[in-house]
């Protein structure tokens, strides 16, 4: 009997300490460099407890952004075309919408502008 090869799915084979990915640990420092903008500014102001939840919070917030994808729920219709996709991607391609986003208008001349 011969051997063969058989191909492995190696995405997400690529994480550092289990629970984070590249690009979860990039998004998450990202968080926690905003939010140790805030942590500076508490710190001066003697609230240091205060300071950390909210880095903590945007430390959060960054590894939900490069971590979660959305769910497909069949109930929500919004969810049936973007569900399995990652939120990073969604806000990627809204920013893009935004940025290039142009307004028409209809003009029609009267005969007194003539």
């Amino acid at each position: 009997m011969g051997t063969y090869y058989i191909p492995r799915n190696y995405k997400g084979e690529s994480r550092i300490l289990y629970i984070f990915s590249i690009k979860s640990l990039i998004t998450t420092a990202i968080g926690a460099g905003v939010g140790a903008l805030f942590f500076w500014l508490f710190s001066m102001l003697a609230l240091k407890n205060i300071g950390i939840i909210i880095m903590a919070v945007f430390a959060v917030i960054g590894y939900i952004i490069g971590a979660v994808k959305i769910p497909t729920i069949v109930s929500i219709p919004v969810t049936k075309k973007i569900g399995g996709e990652p939120i990073s991607e969604i806000i990627i391609r809204y920013i893009k919408f935004k940025k290039n986003r142009k307004i028409y208008t209809y003009y029609q001349s009267t005969k007194e502008e003539k």
